[in-house]
């Protein structure tokens, strides 16, 4: 199935969640905000949420730094 993800289309396998999308593109849950469908999806919800053909994604990196 297709996603757009930060604006880019990127196709990904049936039945896979936000953390597996996460693990695919080397990204720690914890360092990251997730937005699908233009609502912001709860860190403790990546596991079970299930992404659907046509899903928009962005996802956003925190970054430290002084």
């Amino acid at each position: 199935m297709n996603i757009t993800l930060n604006g880019k289309t990127k196709e990904i396998g049936d039945n896979i969640t936000i953390s597996q999308l996460l693990d695919e593109v080397d990204l720690h849950p914890q360092q990251v905000a997730v937005e699908v469908n233009r609502e912001i999806v709860k860190r403790d919800r990546f596991e079970e949420h299930q992404l659907s053909d046509g899903d928009e994604l962005e996802i956003l990196s925190f970054v430290g730094g002084g």
